[in-house]
């Protein structure tokens, strides 16, 4: 009981008043948890969750009826815990509390704040306890069928892409500073094209739509290829492929944040992006498989690769409910305004700016398929190195989102670059085929641990009506840091070699990891490191 007194006598004070304001850090959490139990004469051992269970004892034993409680507990049964219900400030077990009001405070105020305090009681009890264990089967099936979407689409654009370059070369006649040039074009246009779609998608207030056309219109390019009879015709099959995936990239980014829950948020992207990157990684197997079984037939394999596209163009048609939007979100006239792009929050660009840092030290995969030409693997096992490399990012990149809603996100992020940083140790300095071997390894996985991760960050720190316009800043800076540091490792190819390449991207890499830790607390104080694991009131005292 004293418990209870002392924690209203302590919630008239205006430093806590402040951050119950906002979601609490868990450090935070625990200290003020301390002091109020010091301050009753409690000792020192108490917990948020001796806490939880003190409630609950002295509730029942006050006449608490039990679904009263079960609700304010946020159980699912008597039995088994559950994180699905909302605590509700007009009806609490701890209004059941024989609990006076302090001199001086009215009755209904004294009530209100009771509940307040009840509601905080929770929100400290789901902010320590252990994690509940979710399921692939808990995922949302939107999530699933956008995940297919994208495999199908990578599959045709990677039996396509992969053999494209070469195509231009050898059958068309097209030479090297050509296929350069269509190759930097249509990155561009991608991610320039990603801003504009992402606050589109915001000032409609609908995400289905602009995905669904992106995809469309990558579907349509698609029989361009095999048919085209001049350099001119694939190069504005590329151009619009490349528009096609600029317009459903940030759309799709933010329709998986409004259809994921925000406890499933990281194992959401992370399957995204492992199925999508097996179709990255089945698209160049199948097409070598059928230019082997075709006599290197080119337009054969174009056409092959046709089918997987207009799939994946059905099932975002026909498969992909978009989620009704919530009253509560307001339509957002000019999202790319300077007063909303404010509005993202100082999180959201604190984690720009890292993710940007850190793009320039991975720079384009094709510098991997150097290095392993450069100890002298030979060209037909040089494919390998991409299909290792891709195998490993999409068995990583769900187990890595799943983690990230179990535990400190930012650690997570943490262990992905440092795992980029060993990746390019080896790749700069451990001898032989196995070392470099080992380097790819460490590279997908630090594919795996970030880059679902980094897309989780920005859901959970950008407002749910500005999730279109966020991803595609995010996706603009990321693009133009990406053409930076594949320009520089090019630039440190010629005059280091591999090891100065590799030693820069840790370099790098470290820089990132620095910004990292020195923002930590900024993350975490916008509650971005770790999302609640149920929709609750926020009290306010």
């Amino acid at each position: 009981m004293a418990t209870y007194t002392i924690l209203f006598t302590a919630s008239t004070d205006s430093a806590l008043q402040r951050r119950v304001a906002r979601p609490l850090d868990l450090s935070m959490i625990n200290l003020i948890v301390a002091r109020v139990a010091i301050a009753a004469g409690l000792g020192k051992k108490v917990s948020p969750h001796w806490m939880r269970h003190a409630h609950a004892s002295q509730a029942l034993d006050n006449g608490t009826p039990l679904h009263v409680l079960q609700a304010t507990l946020g159980h699912s049964s008597l039995t088994t815990t559950s994180r699905y219900v909302h605590v509700r400030l007009d009806d609490s077990s701890s209004l059941y509390l024989p609990v006076r009001p302090p001199n001086g405070y009215r009755s209904g105020r004294f009530r209100s704040a009771t509940a307040s305090l009840c509601a905080l009681e929770f929100r400290l009890d789901m902010e320590t306890q252990e994690q509940p264990a979710y399921h692939l089967s808990d995922i949302p099936n939107g999530i699933w069928v956008l995940g297919f979407v994208s495999l199908l689409m990578d599959i045709s654009s990677e039996m396509i892409h992969s053999l494209l370059p070469i195509y231009l070369v050898t059958v068309l006649g097209a030479s090297t500073l050509t296929v350069g040039i269509i190759e930097g074009i249509a990155e561009a246009t991608a991610a320039i094209t990603k801003v504009f779609s992402g606050a589109l998608s915001d000032w409609m207030g609908k995400r289905k739509l602009l995905v669904a056309l992106g995809y469309g219109l990558a579907a349509l390019t698609k029989p361009v290829f095999p048919l085209a009879p001049s350099v001119g015709w694939l190069v504005s099959a590329r151009f619009i492929d490349r528009i096609g995936k600029g317009i459903r990239g940030a759309p799709r980014d933010a329709l998986i944040a409004d259809l994921a829950p925000a406890q499933l948020r990281g194992a959401s992207f992370g399957l995204r992006q492992s199925l999508d990157t097996i179709g990255a990684f089945v698209g160049p197997f199948l097409a070598i498989v059928l230019m082997w079984g075709t006599a290197n037939n080119f337009r054969a394999v174009f056409w092959v690769a046709v089918i997987p596209a207009f799939l994946s163009f059905a099932l975002i048609i026909l498969a992909v409910r978009e989620p009704k939007r919530q009253g509560d979100i307001r339509r957002v006239e000019s999202p790319l305004s300077l007063t909303e792009l404010r509005r993202l929050g100082q999180a959201y660009w604190w984690i720009v700016a890292i993710a940007t840092v850190f793009t320039l030290a991975r720079f384009s995969e094709a510098f991997l398929i150097l290095r392993a030409q450069s100890i002298g693997l030979p060209l037909m096992l040089v494919p390998a190195i991409m299909i290792v490399m891709n195998v490993v990012y999409a068995v990583a990149a769900y187990p890595a989102g799943m983690l990230s809603d179990r535990m400190d996100r930012v650690v997570v992020l943490i262990i992905g670059l440092a795992l980029l940083i060993a990746a390019d140790l080896f790749l700069a300095l451990a001898p032989g085929l196995g070392g470099v071997m080992i380097g790819v390894v460490l590279w997908g996985l630090h594919m795996g641990f970030t880059q679902g991760l980094l897309a989780t960050l920005i859901a959970d720190a950008a407002p749910a009506d500005l999730r279109g316009t966020a991803y595609g800043m995010f996706n603009l800076l990321g693009g133009a840091a990406m053409l930076a540091a594949s320009v520089i490792a090019g630039e440190l190819w010629v005059v280091w070699g591999p090891a100065g390449t590799f030693l820069a991207g840790a370099a790098f890499t470290a820089v990132a990891l620095a910004g990292l830790l020195f923002t930590r607390g900024r993350i975490k104080s916008a509650n971005l490191s770790k999302p609640l694991q149920a929709s609750v009131l926020e009290p306010r005292i």
